[in-house]
């Protein structure tokens, strides 16, 4: 039977606590700086060179088109509940499943 850990540190803390600790991160960066969120184009084109960055081998979505496949339809299936359960309406895969 496996053994129950302990919750230490972070973990430790209650859920007030850790998201007054991790906002403060966000706010450490004037909104004037944050270019990614100012700059579309600058946030791909970095996303790009990160990507290019690792070896081809290494890239496992590119070398296993199956896994990438998974990949996206957990992600899609992901945001499709948090809508559901925000009671917004779906992206454009339930638009996609609605047309067909």
């Amino acid at each position: 039977m496996a053994q129950a850990r302990s919750k230490r540190g972070f973990a430790a803390m209650d859920r007030q606590k850790q998201r007054e600790i991790a906002s403060k991160g966000g706010q450490s960066v004037p909104s004037e700086k944050r270019s990614f969120s100012k700059d579309p184009d600058l946030a791909a084109q970095a996303g790009r060179k990160g990507g290019q960055s690792v070896a081809p081998q290494s890239r496992s979505f590119s070398q296993n088109r199956t896994l990438a496949a998974q990949a996206g339809r957990k992600g899609g299936e992901a945001r499709g509940a948090r809508a559901q359960g925000a009671g917004q309406t779906g992206g454009s895969a339930d638009r996609a499943r609605q047309a067909g």
